[in-house]
């Protein structure tokens, strides 16, 4: 029965999809970046072009190709600058030039060009808060009182160790009779100062100890990183994501940050970050940046890594009314919020959420810091099933996408078992509670051949995922039913159907606790309905009366429906379709 069920299904998809690769629609009405759908490569997991076991730039051009074929329109590059990789990049020592490891500034030209010869662009990571402590700033910064870099970094006296009110917490990194001067604790655990003798100071570092953070109060430090940043636009980028933006100053008064119950996955206190986080001075530096960006040709763009707990304190992100700061804030909401589960409920709620901001959403499922998705909202049986509920959400709903390396192949976490295999910081100083993000970041996987065709090195920065052999682009393209030509629908469908680019999302059915519905206005609407239950569901939103013309669907029986009436979505089942209309399923290649 799977086997029949297999060739219906690939006969239905190929009958319906002619073999060509849609060309780039430009749309003079708006910005490139709206409704665009962003592609985040970790460059030492892409493509490995010289054996040595580590992507490179290089990697990353030869796969261009698999990019435009997919219909991505930007990449989004995680830190490929000089760095000592304490923390993978994120500890920059330089930022106006390339990792030797991942190439050279001439293999980043040639990069950006082949890039934009594809319509593609080329967006980097800008890592504002914090450098390497092997930046020579710091460096300089450390060696003295008195030099000229003495005060772009967080320094602080500290507290006498006896003095009243200093807490347990603080003792343990006591030196020279001093402790550090608050309870602010590092994201890799312990406190967030770290003494330098030289100083006879504490330095402040929100990050691991080898990332410092930068003094955002000091005028020459924003001279300094936006000259960095012009280095770049000047030689092609299209925009950036910012890191860990809202870090950018702390409260210059060093008031303790609230403690909640309960302690983290590094076994330290849990902390409101009250005090050291989201202060409001970070948006004066945003609207700034903004306006610098918008001094350039093509609509560069910037994307703020923003967990936020509500729409609220994301509208802040756009500049509000203005929308003056950043252009495309992520929305983690839908994806990693609090109490984020595989429903119907869930999805409809959050999404209803996420269309109440001013500027354009951009939601995102996967990035290099969280368990793949695939993951999170698989049951361990219908783990694809769901998967492809998942892209429907994110390419169908009104929002920019971003996606991941490997989400559109169904790449799975792969955790180290053992301590001794973890290569993260985070995992390092957390295991076993907290077992670090190598599982995400492991190698591309292409092919079902050595090393799922990501490099020749006998032994590969992180091992390659052994579901390899199955789970790869080269096997899935061949596919009709794979998730990956499932992604390759949907993407070209958002470039073809105009309501699925402009329209605005009108949710239907809402008490249904099973099925999301929702429509994409226009002069000819786009229906969504996704079952997101293993049982069959009946098709029960209200819409209009006609025949139907199905555009995309996970199953044969919708592929095939000309009517609403009496239709059911089976279990896991995805149905995009108009009402009447010339609607006809997306053309891929």
């Amino acid at each position: 029965m799977k086997l029949v069920r297999r060739i219906i299904l690939a006969t239905a998809f190929l009958s319906t999809c002619a073999l060509a690769q849609p060309s780039p629609i430009a749309h003079a009405d708006k910005p490139w970046w709206k409704g665009a759908l962003f592609y985040e490569i970790y460059p030492r997991s892409f493509g490995d072009s010289n054996g040595d076991g580590v992507g490179d730039l290089k990697g990353i051009t030869q796969h261009l190709d698999y990019l435009q074929q997919l219909g991505v329109d930007a990449i989004w590059i995680t830190p490929m600058y000089p760095s000592p990789q304490v923390d993978f990049g994120y500890d920059i020592s330089n930022y106006e030039t390339v990792d030797p490891q991942y190439g050279t500034l001439a293999d980043f030209d040639r990069l950006i060009a082949a890039a934009h010869q594809r319509h593609i662009r080329v967006l980097l990571d800008m890592v504002l808060n914090h450098t390497s402590d092997k930046h020579p700033w710091f460096i300089a910064s450390a060696a003295s009182r008195n030099n000229p870099k003495s005060d772009w970094y967080v320094w602080n006296d500290g507290v006498d160790a006896h003095a009243p009110g200093v807490t347990a917490f603080q003792q343990r990194y006591a030196h020279d009779g001093k402790v550090p001067p608050n309870n602010w604790e590092s994201v890799f655990g312990g406190s967030a100062w770290q003494w330098v003798p030289a100083r006879h100071q504490f330095y402040y570092h929100r990050f691991y100890v080898q990332q410092p953070d930068l003094n955002w109060r000091n005028p020459a430090v924003e001279k300094a990183m936006f000259a960095s940043i012009r280095f770049w636009l000047d030689r092609g980028v299209d925009g950036f994501r910012l890191d860990a933006i809202s870090t950018l100053f702390e409260d210059p008064k060093l008031h303790d940050d609230p403690q909640l119950p309960g302690t983290n996955g590094q076994g330290d206190p849990n902390l409101r970050s009250q005090y050291s986080d989201n202060l409001p001075e970070v948006h004066d530096v945003m609207r700034r940046l903004h306006a610098m960006l918008q001094s350039y040709p093509g609509d560069r763009v910037l994307i703020g890594e923003t967990y936020t707990p509500n729409v609220a304190e994301l509208e802040k992100w756009y500049g509000g009314r203005k929308q003056n700061e950043l252009q495309l804030p992520m929305d983690t909401q839908p994806g990693f919020g609090d109490g984020a589960t595989f429903s119907a409920d869930w999805f409809r709620q959050s999404l209803q959420t996420s269309q109440q901001v001013t500027g354009e959403p951009l939601i995102v499922f996967d990035n290099h810091d969280n368990t793949r998705s695939i993951d999170r909202f698989g049951d361990g049986t219908h783990n694809v099933a769901r998967a492809k509920v998942v892209a429907a959400v994110l390419l169908t709903a009104r929002a920019s996408a971003l996606t991941y390396y490997g989400a559109p192949i169904g790449m799975a976490t792969s955790t180290p078992a053992r301590k001794e295999d973890v290569r993260d910081p985070l995992g390092i100083t957390g295991w076993p509670k907290e077992k670090g993000r190598d599982g995400e970041r492991t190698p591309m996987q292409w092919t079902p051949d050595f090393q799922a065709g990501f490099s020749s090195a006998q032994k590969t920065w992180l091992p390659v995922n052994g579901d390899h052999r199955t789970v790869n682009v080269q096997t899935e393209w061949k596919q009709p039913d794979s998730l990956l030509n499932w992604y390759r629908q949907l993407i070209a469908l958002r470039k073809s159907e105009p309501a699925l680019r402009d329209g605005a999302m009108q949710f239907l059915d809402t008490s249904n606790s099973k099925v999301l519905t929702f429509r994409r206005a226009g002069t000819e609407p786009v229906t969504v309905a996704i079952n997101f239950t293993d049982t069959a569901q009946p098709f029960a939103a209200d819409v209009a009366s006609g025949r139907v013309s199905t555009l995309a669907a996970t199953a044969p029986e919708l592929v095939h429906a000309t009517s609403v009436q009496g239709a059911t979505l089976p279990p896991y089942g995805v149905w995009v379709f108009k009402v009447g209309g010339s609607g006809h399923p997306a053309q891929i290649k």
